[in-house]
């Protein structure tokens, strides 16, 4: 390794703390034969005292301060020296606009936004634009805003499902320096006034279905002047009041205005802000997690080490694109020209689109996941001794040669597992896991099903996404991999619930993130920012966290939403819940108590088609509701040893989601 420059070092802290690390480090060449030692890809040696592990790991430990000898900072082992903020393929990208104008460039002609929906409404195959084709609509919409006369910097909201008007819209934002607000199309309408005043939205696209919203409390917000109806015809469109400020026109007749108009782009900055996402608002009033160009591809470029897309692959975009997990899948596509074909917007109807899309690609949730698992599990328990035999010999072998590193036979696939497969559409390569904890049964169930790549990963808005995610080639489920190469990660001690970074055999701790990934803070909301935020640029994110070996996160709890009973005793409801949830009769569960009571309560909402089949197993006619359901399902699973939790009223929370 090259010997380190003092003057490519921003201050003399930096130069000792690099030097430090740097004699831990092997000299080139260094490394074991056949006949042991040291990894010879891996240049990090062991040394006890460093904490850098003396097998082949996914993190590197670094000392936070060289004075206190303490060794807690993890950084992925791919970028310990350096946090990633760029491509580094191509370092010359820093913003949206600039990872667009490379996809526009390198893939043009290429599919890359599909729907299904005709214009009547009907249903029909996948029918694409090319990157090229999405490019002249960005310019086209970008210009038609500017022909509105909204100046640059101003913010533009976007309140509707997913669709490639989303996108282009998005996309448009950046190229001409406006900041998107995504709304959640799900928010009451005092949740959307109240994000349209305090981002001051200039400009909102809606569809005709959310429109009505809007104009129910349109004199209640006074900054918009525009509002652009995706999906919608003039025509049919409502005709507002001779006074109103607001111009209300179709996103086609902004298309047609901007084309008329065009105007040359107004590239933001990397430091410029891009977006203002708004949290549900669940817990209290939305707060606007401000994000810059170089946040989001800073993630995005230290995402792109780990995992590789390819032009050829294909996405499946369902998931909200409000929320910043499927932003930052649609940046990362658009870099390597992955093609995105839109759900029909109904989630009943999402199989069907798999089968017609046929993704390589697929990105979920925990609950859709379980969902798939319980599917499968069910119709082989219902196929028959034979089958369901057939089934358990080809999953334990196939489970076996995939965790010892061993091709699994296909003769398994041809028999039990191509079936399956094709409920995804048959060609998925790779599963993404986020949002909330994934079972390791589950995960390895997929694995061995779909005979593909499963990841999970771990992030928040507050910091443009992905933390931390597993590598690919990592078999091992129930945790979330190793730091993103962008961010570096530490464990804080958190005594009130006997979590410390001493703790044996892992350290513990509020998992606390920094770099260039970390926000730059909530939307005019200084005291909530510095509650988040401390003095050395830490981000505590409130989970708590271990560290597996090999430098593998694992997610155990929640710092923020415990409470003490009134006997003195904490409560962590999330994690309570998380229990219920394993529940098979479960689909939903929601823990209640305070500090003036010395029990809990839970609110639980069941799954009623496995109710059902338990039911007719058991000789019930559904459906009961209010004591009848109490008295028929005394031999139930659910009312019995599995989901008792001490004092916590599991009957009452029943009795209260059935009725």
């Amino acid at each position: 390794m090259a010997s380190l420059s003092r003057e490519n070092l921003p201050a003399p802290a930096a130069w000792r703390r690099l030097r430090a690390i740097q004699s831990h480090l092997l000299p080139d060449g260094a490394g074991a034969g056949a006949g042991g030692g040291p990894d010879p890809d891996s240049r990090v040696q062991a040394n006890a005292a460093s904490g850098v592990l003396n097998e082949r790991g996914y993190s590197v430990v670094l000392p936070e301060d060289l004075r206190t000898g303490k060794w807690n900072v993890y950084r992925s082992a791919r970028s310990f020296f350096k946090l990633v903020s760029r491509f580094t393929d191509h370092p010359d990208i820093g913003t949206l606009h600039d990872n667009f104008g490379h996809a526009i460039e390198t893939f043009r002609y290429c599919k890359y936004l599909g729907t299904r929906v005709c214009a009547d409404g009907t249903v029909g195959e996948y029918k694409w634009m090319t990157y090229g084709e999405a490019g002249s609509a960005r310019e086209a919409i970008g210009s038609g805003l500017c022909y509105h006369g909204l100046p640059q910097g101003v913010c533009v909201g976007l309140y509707f499902i997913n669709r490639p008007e989303w996108l282009i819209v998005d996309h448009a934002c950046s190229a001409y320096s406006y900041i998107s607000v995504p709304l959640y199309d799900t928010l009451g309408p005092d949740a959307v006034k109240y994000v349209v005043n305090h981002a001051a939205l200039q400009a909102i696209f809606c569809a005709p279905q959310t429109l009505n919203r809007l104009l129910s409390f349109l004199s209640e917000i006074p900054s918009v002047r525009l509002i652009v109806v995706v999906g919608g015809i003039d025509i049919h469109l409502p005709t507002l009041p001779p006074t109103s400020r607001v111009k209300l026109i179709s996103y086609l007749k902004l298309l047609s205005q901007g084309r008329s108009n065009i105007q040359p782009c107004c590239p933001p900055k990397p430091e410029n802000i891009a977006t203002i996402c708004y949290t549900s608002g669940t817990t209290g009033t939305p707060k606007g997690v401000v994000l810059t160009h170089g946040n989001l591809i800073a993630n995005v470029a230290g995402y792109s080490e780990t995992t590789t897309f390819f032009s050829s692959d294909i996405y499946l975009s369902y998931l909200p694109l409000a929320h910043i997990y499927e932003r930052m899948n649609q940046i990362l596509g658009a870099y390597y020209g992955v093609a995105v074909g839109f759900y029909q917007g109904d989630n009943m109807k999402l199989m069907d689109d798999l089968a017609a899309l046929r993704p390589t690609i697929f990105c979920s949730v925990p609950r859709l996941y379980n969902r798939i698992y319980a599917g499968i599990t069910n119709a082989v328990k219902s196929s028959g001794m034979l089958k369901e035999r057939l089934f358990r010999v080809a999953f334990n072998s196939k489970k076996h040669a995939i965790l010892t590193g061993r091709n699994p036979s296909p003769m398994w696939d041809r028999l039990v597992f191509n079936r399956i497969k094709e409920k995804l559409g048959g060609r998925v390569r790779f599963m993404v896991s986020g949002a909330s904890p994934l079972s390791s049964d589950v995960a390895d169930f997929l694995r061995v099903c779909f005979g593909c790549q499963v990841l999970e990963g771990y992030g928040m808005t507050e910091t443009s996404c992905v933390i931390s995610c597993m590598d690919e080639g990592d078999t091992l489920s129930g945790h979330v991999g190793s730091p993103n190469p962008a961010c570096e990660i530490k464990l804080v001690d958190v005594p009130e619930m006997n979590y410390t970074s001493e703790d044996q055999p892992y350290p513990r701790g509020e998992i606390c993130v920094r770099g260039p990934i970390v926000f730059q803070g909530y939307y005019n909301d200084e005291v909530q920012t510095r509650e988040v935020i401390d003095d050395d640029s830490w981000l505590h994110t409130g989970d708590i966290g271990l560290w597996l070996p090999g430098g593998r996160l694992k997610i155990i709890d929640r710092k923020k939403n415990i409470f003490k009973l009134a006997q003195g005793e904490y409560i962590a409801p999330e994690k309570i819940e998380n229990v219920y949830s394993k529940c098979k009769f479960i689909s939903q569960c929601f823990v209640y108590g305070d500090s003036l009571n010395s029990c809990l309560v839970a609110v639980v909402a069941v799954d009623l088609e496995v109710l059902k089949e338990w039911a007719a197993s058991q000789g019930i006619e559904l459906p009961y509701v209010g004591h009848t359901i109490h008295s028929q399902f005394r031999g139930c699973p659910f009312i019995g040893g599995s989901i008792s939790l001490g004092s916590c009223h599991a009957v009452r929370g029943f009795r209260t989601a059935m009725q």
